[in-house]
């Protein structure tokens, strides 16, 4: 298509008159509804009118420059108000009828008839007809561009609409307040913010920007972009006049920005000026902000608000309350919004399906999705989303296939589910199978589809696949979609470094945007690493980038400090964020957990419920957990917990909580009350129930429930070597040696051996890593004499190997000699020469700790007077002065 550039305005881009009927569609859009009595009697009329017998011909097959001798006497304001008829009873045909006869007298070149004509048409939603009248006009006027441009804008052919502005602009026309609102909708809906800052200093220039229309729709131009966010507060502060759209535009902006306390701010100073009263939009758009922020006392606020003002009918609001309860209220609260709703639309049905789905009942949704009188891709993407969200792979697939079978409408989103479900199923034959049925219909070079189709590698296992996958992308064109993908991939797969590095190298390439899921798995690798150092630097590019403001990011921020032994700023990431979900206080809980503060968990437990947030399972289990680490004994409180958890929240308790308050009973030697509970389980335990009574068991040195407990984990995970060492450390414990040892020869003739320890320290932003008699670290001879001396002033302070640690059938000394070079020992080691004297060290490990290390370190830490902070499986150890935060039980 040729590109003519406007002589005299080089911003007006129009097509070529050889082109011109491409803009526009060959023929009218004809939408013929059911005339009225009325409307019929008026077309008969004018009909009567004409020459006799013969009927005018329609308008879009009239000549426009059509001329007739004859003039028909009739009043001109007869037309006004069969116009007016047409619009309000949407007859198309009767428009055109006044137009035919329009024409005949010659009056259709003339703005005063010819405006109302393009009024009526773009009403009726016939823009064809509009343009026809508007180019058969001798000296269009300022209404006639400004109805065009609005009609063009708000019929998805907002390029016409610019292209139209910009005529009228150059033929010497000055726009109007409505013209402004007309463009600037155009760039609203095209996203076009350099053009509608442009649009706005001419605003200024011209003196309109006191027009409160005007100021709305510059408003609502720059509330669509989170970089303008500022401009929408400043425009709304100096508007000398507002109305509820002003009002509407900003709080609207304010909860797209996750800005949701400023949100209710506005609300309330709404309320207090009596010139305005709220409406269906307003309390919509506060219940969405409510949803997202979780402020559940708010939100039921609204909902009475809109009972007392008569807004609780309103279509959106129940829709908006729907949303709410799904997130804040009960599976009662959503349904009950439901049954009194007297209208519904598919938005209604779909909420109620991804509701449903949200609390788990699956059978609830399917049963919604069947009665839903009309289906469209959303409601199908919402069943298998939900599917996905609840682990139902297969359902996933089979839906799929019917949707396949019935020549259904496959979006991104259709496959991207059907994609996750193969990555939950880790069947790699399967996956292959959607691979192929992807790229053979074209998806493949979607870059959202081929992410979901990496992830689902990488959840798989097949890193090899997925690695394959993203360099041939990487060589065609590199995408920042994929790149985050690939991080997470690592990440999942144990493979951190490989994730720290594809960011680096990423980001000083410039080939990747750090947008909030790339900044989410980031955070979440320097947390696994504890790269305190890089993950600070991460925090202040998403505080420059405003993703500060994702809910995910700030939750991923407040793990990775507490991850990195840095109480103090998680907590500060906690407070400073916008709005809170369940997982930012399930992040807040769990970190006092990992220092051992039990006290503090139930401390923010107490403000939880206090606020009245509902909440989840994960939750439960923390609280639970919380128990065992508290100062006190606390058991008939967790008992209470965890015996109401079903009555009060709603939870049905899983193996999770079962095995949490298991460990808390035998935490404080409740040893037969946990046995009990274990053995009253309405459902078979899993092993992690009984490990958490073998576990405490080996604290208490109880050997006679620890053998039964321990034949229960053997026959239901006879090929788990963590069991057997757990056996092995009860007896060592109690002192039964020779019970020890043949647990740890069973271990041997099977084959079995027990996950490699590895252990690591940051420095210099470098990850150094120490397996068992590691000796591949470049200064391994420094390393190594370094410990040998470490050894031998703890032993001349007190320090006793404990050689039960040690798996292999050798010499005694032999076995003092594998216990020495553990991979914490070579790791702190490694820590005291490499930073300064009264500097911590900061260890971080994979598994738990043995017994022989934590003693170890106790030692060190009184003879190089430092202190030493360890992360294990079991949460943090702070060694000072020989003695450790656990209190010697982990």
């Amino acid at each position: 298509m040729a590109t003519v550039i406007h002589p005299q305005n080089p911003l007006l881009h129009l097509r070529s008159s050889s082109s011109s009927s491409s803009l526009f569609p060959s023929k009218p859009q004809t939408h013929h509804l059911p005339t009225s009595i009325a409307t019929a009697t008026a077309t008969q009329h004018l009909l009567s009118l004409s020459e006799p017998q013969q009927r005018p011909p329609l308008v879009s097959s009239y000549p426009l420059n059509y001329s007739s001798s004859s003039l028909i006497d009739v009043d001109i304001d007869r037309f006004f108000s069969l116009l007016r008829l047409s619009v309000r009873s949407g007859d198309l045909s009767l428009a055109r009828a006044v137009h035919a006869s329009i024409v005949k007298l010659q009056e259709d070149r003339d703005t005063h008839l010819g405006n109302p004509l393009i009024s009526a048409y773009l009403k009726l939603g016939h823009v064809f007809g509009a343009y026809k009248v508007f180019t058969g006009l001798s000296s269009p006027n300022v209404v006639s561009f400004t109805a065009l441009i609005s009609g063009f804008a708000k019929s998805s052919r907002e390029q016409e609409a610019i292209e139209l502005f910009f005529r009228m602009t150059s033929e010497g026309i000055q726009p109007n307040e409505h013209s402004f609102v007309a463009i600037l909708t155009a760039c609203i809906r095209m996203l076009q913010l350099e053009l509608g800052s442009q649009v706005h200093a001419l605003v200024v220039k011209m003196g309109y920007l006191d027009s409160v229309f005007v100021a709305n729709a510059i408003m609502g131009l720059y509330g669509k972009f989170n970089s303008s966010f500022d401009y929408v507060l400043k425009l709304f502060d100096g508007m000398p006049q507002r109305d509820i759209t002003s009002w509407n535009t900003v709080i609207s902006s304010m909860a797209k920005e996750i800005k949701y306390q400023k949100a209710f701010d506005l609300f309330r100073d709404m309320k207090r000026n009596n010139a305005f009263r709220v409406d269906y939009f307003t309390i919509s758009t506060l219940l969405t902000a409510c949803t997202g922020s979780f402020s559940s006392m708010e939100g039921r606020a609204l909902h009475a608000h809109a009972v007392r003002t008569g807004l609780e009918a309103n279509l959106s609001v129940n829709n908006a309350l729907i949303g709410f309860y799904t997130k804040c209220g009960s599976v009662k609260d959503v349904e009950t919004v439901f049954q009194r709703m007297a209208v519904r639309d598919i938005i209604t049905w779909t909420e109620m399906i991804v509701a449903y789905m949200e609390f788990g009942l699956v059978g609830l949704a399917v049963e919604m999705f069947d009665k839903m009188p009309e289906k469209n891709c959303v409601s199908y993407s919402a069943l298998l989303a939900g599917f996905c969200k609840n682990g139902q792979a297969m359902k996933v697939l089979d839906l799929f296939v019917k949707m396949v079978e019935e020549g259904l409408v496959l979006t991104d989103f259709t496959l991207t589910s059907v994609i996750n479900a193969c990555g939950l199923l880790m069947d790699t034959k399967l996956s292959e199978q959607i691979q192929g049925f992807v790229m053979k219909f074209g998806f493949g070079s979607n870059a959202h589809i081929e992410a979901s189709l990496l992830d689902m590698w990488t959840r798989c296992g097949k890193m090899v696949n997925a690695e394959k996958m993203f360099h041939r992308r990487v060589s065609d064109q590199v995408n920042s979609i994929i790149s985050t993908s690939m991080i997470c991939g690592y990440a999942r797969n144990g493979q951190p470094e490989d994730a720290i590095s594809l960011f680096q190298s990423s980001q000083s390439e410039g080939t990747m945007v750090a947008d909030e899921v790339a900044l989410t798995s980031i955070f979440g690798v320097c947390g696994t690493l504890g790269f305190h150092e890089m993950g600070k630097q991460i925090h202040c590019h998403a505080l420059k980038t405003g993703f500060l403001s994702d809910l995910g990011v700030g939750n991923s921020l407040i793990s990775m400090y507490f991850k990195c032994y840095n109480m103090n700023d998680a907590i500060k990431a906690f407070n400073v964020m916008p709005s809170h979900d369940i997982v930012s206080w399930n992040g807040l809980i769990a970190g006092h957990l990992l220092f051992r503060e039990g006290d503090e968990a139930l401390t923010v437990w107490s403000r939880m419920e206090n606020a009245s947030i509902k909440p989840d399972t994960v939750t439960i289990v923390l609280i639970i957990s919380a128990y065992r680490v508290t100062n006190s004994n606390l058991v008939d409180r967790c008992r209470k917990l965890f015996l109401s958890m079903k009555t009060v929240y709603g939870i049905e308790p899983t193996s999770e909580h079962y095995a949490s308050f298991v460990s808390v009973l035998g935490h404080w030697g409740f040893l037969e009350e946990a046995e009990e509970v274990i053995n009253n389980m309405p459902f078979e335990p899993k092993a992690s129930v009984w490990r958490a009574l073998l576990d405490s068991c080996r604290i208490h040195l109880n050997t006679s429930i620890g053998k039964r407990v321990s034949k229960h984990i053997l026959s239901m995970e006879p090929q788990d070597p963590s069991t057997y060492v757990l056996v092995s450390n009860l007896y060592s414990a109690s002192g039964r040696w020779h019970n020890s040892e043949m647990v740890r020869e069973d271990m041997r003739l099977k084959g079995f051996r027990k996950h490699p320890s590895r252990s690591w320290i940051i420095h210099q932003n470098k990850l150094h890593s120490f397996y068992a008699r590691d000796k591949s670290h470049p200064q391994e001879k420094n390393i190594y004499s370094g410990l040998e001396i470490l050894i031998l002033e703890c032993l001349k302070a007190g320090y006793v190997p404990d050689t039960s640690f040690v798996l292999h059938e050798v010499e005694e000394q032999q076995k003092k000699n594998f216990l020495f070079y553990h991979s914490a020992k070579l790791a702190a080691t490694y820590g005291l020469l490499t930073t300064r004297h009264g500097q911590p060290i900061r260890i971080m490990k994979n598994i738990v700790v043995c017994g022989d290390c934590h003693t170890f370190l106790k030692h060190v830490s009184v003879i190089t007077k430092r202190e030493i902070f360890l992360r294990d499986a079991s949460g943090f150890h702070c060694f000072v002065n020989g003695q450790c935060s656990c209190k010697d039980y982990w």
